[in-house]
């Protein structure tokens, strides 16, 4: 099994900056792409940003220029720096990862989500 524990949510005034955590812990054996994604009250689940094992990264266009994403792999951590806050960022953020998982000689590989935390930008 694999557990993912967010944390670094919170409520910030338009323009400001917050800093989101996610620690990955279990069976992991490796983990490959390690993303961001987030919903809003009535809307659907979107991705926000995604690093791979090698480092590259991708972005929604609604956040390029104003978050980084970036992860330390000796702490199966991703990590999400988010500046230039505007309220339509609001919602709920959910990492993802997708990794091996080891028992014994055996590997599956999966998805893995967080459960979430809040973030809401006021104007």
């Amino acid at each position: 099994q694999v557990q993912l524990v967010e944390s670094g949510g919170g409520l910030v005034q338009a323009g400001g900056s917050l800093r989101l955590s996610c620690a990955a812990s279990g069976r992991i054996y490796s983990i490959n792409d390690m993303g961001w994604y987030r919903q809003a009250p009535g809307k659907q689940r979107e991705l926000v940003a995604v690093i791979t094992n090698a480092g590259s990264t991708n972005y929604a266009d609604s956040v390029k220029g104003r978050f980084t994403i970036s992860r330390d792999n000796a702490k199966n951590t991703v990590y999400l720096q988010m500046n230039r806050l505007k309220p339509e960022d609001t919602a709920v953020y959910y990492c993802n990862i997708e990794a091996l998982t080891a028992y014994g000689s055996r590997r599956d590989s999966g998805a893995y989500w967080g459960q979430g935390t809040q973030v809401t930008v006021s104007s």
